[in-house]
Formats: structure tokens, sequence, C-alpha cells
């Protein structure tokens, strides 16, 4: 019986001491979670915009009547305007109407009758066309078209001068990219046809350009 008690006693102050020792143990320190990872937000065209536009451009011009020799001349000059347009993007496809007025410098001279020259000038230049363009996120490639309006003026030494407002086509295409907020930058090339304008001697002028330009725009 002492034996049983003495057992007893042993095992009960064994026990107290482990239940000490794991007391007085570290706890293990839960393992940091890992932050989620950050994916910024796919870039939408949708909306309106306003902007300006510069740069050059060339091509050439012709003059053809009664008593013209079918003169052919070069042109070149440069352009700065402003830009109004609407986006609406579904999925990556972007649909766009945009359009523009620029005061332009685009002319050329050449003889264009006998003992007569000619020179042929566009003051101004606007553009009402629609876009299409594949979304590479802040990055946006288009083709673009429509509606080109602008005045041709021809000269004639000794015979005066004609001038008249002329709608043509134009057709193109270009990038454009997300800068900074709501700031977008474009590059664009243009082919723009301004057909039969009246000019002297009962002569009309066929002007024809190649325009290059840049533009920063500022979505709404």
């Amino acid at each position: 019986m002492k034996r049983f008690v003495f057992a007893a006693a042993a095992l009960a102050v064994l026990s107290s001491m482990t239940a000490a020792n794991a007391a007085d143990m570290p706890r293990r320190e839960a393992m940091p979670t890992k932050a989620p990872a950050y994916f910024a937000p796919i870039y939408n065209w949708s909306g309106f915009y306003a902007g300006i536009n510069g740069g050059g451009g060339w091509g050439n011009a012709s003059v053809s009547g009664p008593f013209s020799t079918g003169g052919n001349f070069d042109t070149s000059g440069g352009l700065i305007g402003g830009t109004l347009g609407y986006n609406f993007q579904m999925n990556q496809v972007v649909f766009g109407l945009e359009g523009d007025v620029d005061w332009s410098n685009l002319k050329g001279d050449a003889t264009c009758a006998v003992g007569v020259s000619c020179e042929a000038k566009n003051n101004w230049l606007g553009t009402a066309r629609g876009r299409i363009g594949y979304a590479f996120d802040r990055f946006l490639p288009y083709v673009t078209g429509g509606l080109a309006v602008g005045d041709v003026k021809t000269s004639a030494t000794g015979f005066g001068s004609s001038s008249e407002t002329k709608a043509g086509w134009t057709l193109g295409g270009g990038v454009e990219a997300a800068i900074s907020g709501p700031w977008t930058a474009k590059v664009e090339y243009l082919y723009v046809d301004l057909q039969d304008a009246s000019a002297p001697l009962g002569s009309t002028t066929d002007f024809r350009s190649n325009i290059v330009r840049g533009g920063l725009n500022y979505r709404f």
C-alpha cells in the first residue's frame, strides 16, 4: 500500500513538471501571409476627347483646262490645328469618330501654260473621319478614313487667282498611346485628295497630299 501511494505521488509530481515546462516553451509565431498580387486595371479608351495636332505634308497638284499645258508640280508645307473625337470600346476593339480643322501652308508652283507660272496652295484643311483600332491596353493602332474639306487657291501670273472650297476624301492610319492620366499622344498618316477646284483660264486644279502629323489629346 505504501508503494502504491509513493508511485502515485511521484507520477503527480512528474505530470506537473511536464505541464510547467510546456507552458514555459515559446509559442511558434504565425507565418506572415503574402499580400495578393496587384494588377493594374485595363485601360479603357471610351469617351470624348479634345486636343491639338501639327505636322507637315508633301504631294502634288495638277492644273488642267483648255489653255493649260498640264502643269504638274510638287507641293509641301506645314499644318497645325485642333481635334475633337469620341471613342467606344467593345472588348479590345475601339470604334471612333474624329474631326479636325488645321491651318495649312501646303503649296507649290510650276509652269501651267506657255509663258504662265501657276501656284497652287491649300490654306486650311478639315477632316471628318471614322476610326477603328485594336487596343493593346494603353497602346492603340488604328485605321481611319472619311471626308476631307479644304480650300484650293490657284494663282496664274498675269491672270489673277481663283479659290474654291472643295470636298474630297482621306484615308490613313496611326498609333495612339496613353501617356499619363487622361493624356494620350498619337502619330498618324493621312492621304488627302481634293479634286477639280476652279482655276484661272477656265482650268481646274487637283490637289493631293500626304500628311504626317502628331497630336496630343485630353480624354474627358
